[in-house]
């Protein structure tokens, strides 16, 4: 995150421990589970999953996070059976009741 390649170099105060990454002073947990049904999702306040993984790019793959506590799930990958939203093209069409989607 200090160095990247496109961004240049962060201007701001970066440190970790096991569990967190610390970004000028802001504490993010880090998880490292194989299920994201195993992630603590609900126990952590989390609303949005953004999954960039490539491998649960499936509503059934992705249902995981939802068990895990999470709210809703946008998928990075193109998928098979989530409804996808590209900003600009479709965005008008998504619906509050929609908990998995792809973008």
């Amino acid at each position: 995150f200090k160095y990247d390649s496109v961004h240049g170099r962060f201007d701001g105060e970066i440190t970790y421990t096991e569990n967190t990454l610390v970004i000028n002073g802001k504490t993010i947990k880090i998880f490292s589970e194989r299920s994201p049904s195993d992630i603590p999702w609900g126990e952590n306040d989390v609303t949005y999953v953004i999954d960039s993984t490539g491998v649960f790019t499936t509503i059934d793959k992705a249902q995981a996070h939802l068990e895990g506590g999470a709210k809703k799930v946008i998928i990075t990958a193109p998928s098979a059976d989530a409804p996808m939203f590209v900003m600009g093209v479709n965005e008008d069409k998504y619906t509050t009741d929609m908990d998995i989607i792809s973008n």
